[in-house]
């Protein structure tokens, strides 16, 4: 699979306006072996994302987990917008440390491309998690998150 990050974190930002208001940064999107997909997403130290401790808003962080997902299914499934339309399904976060400082989610598709697509082929809606790990620049985990996905097929 040959992924054009550069193409990814435009289609983004032009879908996501608040990932622009953010100022969320698509840092990397790749292949990653067995067919998976991986993308880095950076929220930047901001005053105006900072909640009453000092580090980023628990929103600014769901945020930036959840762009980062986005940034995965669109480079996975972005080829099949024709046939339908990618939605998170619902997403889960656990806050394990106050992150200070900008940070960076890391979001990995749980299943193969390939997978998911044979299910919508079958004429399924698929579902799929993307997996997110959220670190401060310097590697200290502060959060984990999912997201499920699903394509709903066009009618």
């Amino acid at each position: 699979m040959s992924i054009d990050s550069r193409q990814v974190a435009s289609a983004l930002l032009e879908a996501v306006p608040f990932a622009r208001t953010l100022d969320l940064e698509v840092v990397e999107v790749a292949p990653e072996a067995g067919g998976g997909v991986r993308a880095v997403v950076r929220l930047p130290d901001s005053p105006a994302t900072h909640n009453h401790v000092g580090g980023p808003h628990a929103g600014a962080m769901f945020t930036l987990g959840e762009t980062a997902s986005g940034a995965v299914v669109m480079a996975a499934f972005g080829h099949l917008l024709d046939r339908a339309v990618p939605l998170a399904v619902r997403a889960e976060i656990g806050y394990r440390k106050v992150a200070m400082g900008p940070v960076l989610a890391t979001a990995r598709l749980g299943r193969t491309p390939a997978d998911v697509i044979a299910e919508l082929d079958a004429g399924q809606r698929p579902e799929f998690d993307v997996e997110i790990e959220i670190r401060t620049e310097d590697g200290t985990p502060t959060s984990a998150m999912t997201v499920l996905w699903t394509l709903r097929p066009h009618r």
